[in-house]
């Protein structure tokens, strides 16, 4: 299974329902977005003048760089396949690609808060919550999880149920009786380009001219700035290890790994 969305740019309006119903069901801070929604044109395009929307969130990539980028300790953790009882065992860090149904989600209690899984994603989609700062951190990471809780309860995503226009579609893209795979053989794609291909599951669909000009937002070069933030996360883990062993609070080895960003910078 691969959990995926389509987003149907011939339907999408423009209403922003999807981010505010984002915002009130995981409690998002105004000045972030698990997704958003951004206007692009008028602007000309090889097929003509277009105006179109951006509705962007986490990919859930098939080879998400968010998860190589994180350096907290890995742990070993078993995934249950529900419908099959099937199990298996994996060791991951704070963040990993679930086995049986393929998003990308978080385990905000072990997260360090570095930042460096945000500055990996090539689209954009992670930022690091303050208001989820506690005695280890000055916040954790936070993206699209693809609502899996709602999706387990047998609920759709918040912003698909909530999407006026019906323009997103959530399911699973290796059923091929399914509305996603049935937009994928449409022609639904997701937003690549020569050098970042990381095999997004999120993808879009729609007429010629604004799929062209939607394409001019596919991100162009993989981000560098990852590599140093986890190596600085890395080296100042020991120090969150001994500080703790001390009894004094995480958040000083958080303000470490903040002091060594703004040296390197």
């Amino acid at each position: 299974m691969q959990y995926g969305m389509v987003i149907d740019l011939d339907k999408c309006v423009g209403c922003h329902a999807c981010a505010v119903a984002c915002k009130a069901e995981w409690e998002v801070p105004a000045q972030y977005g698990r997704n958003w929604l951004r206007r692009l044109g008028p602007e000309n395009t090889p097929h003509g003048l277009a105006a179109t929307y951006y509705p962007g969130l986490c990919n859930h990539c098939d080879r998400p760089s968010c998860v190589d980028a994180c350096p907290a300790d890995t742990v070993t953790m078993e995934f249950k396949d529900i419908p099959t009882g099937k199990t298996v065992t994996m060791e991951v860090a704070a963040t990993w690609k679930d086995p049986f149904n393929g998003t990308v989600q978080i385990d905000k209690k072990r997260c360090l808060g570095c930042g460096a899984c945000a500055d990996a994603c090539p689209y954009g989609a992670r930022y690091v919550n303050p208001d989820l700062a506690d005695d280890d951190s000055e916040g954790k990471a936070d993206k699209c999880t693809y609502c899996m809780p709602r999706v387990a309860a047998g609920l759709q995503p918040a912003c698909v149920q909530t999407c006026l226009a019906d323009a997103r579609i959530f399911g699973d893209l290796s059923d091929p009786k399914s509305e996603v795979a049935k937009y994928v053989k449409k022609g639904a794609v997701g937003l690549t380009s020569p050098n970042v291909q990381i095999g997004p599951n999120s993808r879009y669909y729609g007429n010629k001219k604004d799929m062209a000009l939607l394409m001019t937002q596919a991100p162009q070069t993989m981000p560098e700035a990852n590599l140093r933030r986890s190596m600085l996360a890395n080296m100042v883990k020991p120090a969150i290890k001994q500080a703790k062993s001390l009894g004094i609070a995480g958040l000083a080895g958080t303000l470490l790994v903040k002091t060594l960003a703004e040296e390197e910078e």
